[in-house]
């Protein structure tokens, strides 16, 4: 039996910890670490293994089903559901989402440099990053 996927949050960093916790997940699903059928830990097992307020883990959770990742329902465990391949968007709605990433990538990057990371271990990191979605 594989042990469960470990979430860890900073709670002193400047992404909201909800956000952190859909990145954690969103990260585990796509690399099918997590799969459909999967359950998650309750709202609040979560919330009291990472030190945080329970509100926290149900918007993540909340923003994670409405991408159509999980199906949560009122006594029912979280459950990971089998998610299709989307549809590419069109060429517009494409160029909006690539220049919002680029945005977040940049700010991500200066974030590393600021932390004392060289250009170079940055640059390497976003070949081997770009390699795993290719």
């Amino acid at each position: 039996m594989q042990p469960a996927p470990v979430i860890l949050i900073d709670l002193a960093a400047a992404t909201p910890a909800y956000r952190q916790i859909v990145d954690q997940i969103r990260h585990l699903l796509v690399t099918g670490a997590l799969r459909a059928g999967a359950a998650l830990p309750s709202v609040r097992r979560l919330a009291v293994d990472l030190g945080v307020h329970h509100n926290t883990v149900a918007k993540a959770y909340r923003t994670l089903a409405e991408e159509g990742w999980l199906r949560s329902a009122q006594g029912k465990a979280v459950q990971v559901v089998e998610r299709g391949v989307l549809p590419a968007p069109a060429p517009a709605e494409m160029e909006a989402l690539a220049s919002g990433f680029e945005r977040r990538l940049r700010h991500l990057a200066a974030e590393m440099r600021a932390q004392g990371l060289p250009g170079e271990w940055i640059a390497r990191q976003l070949r081997v990053l770009a390699g795993e979605v290719e």
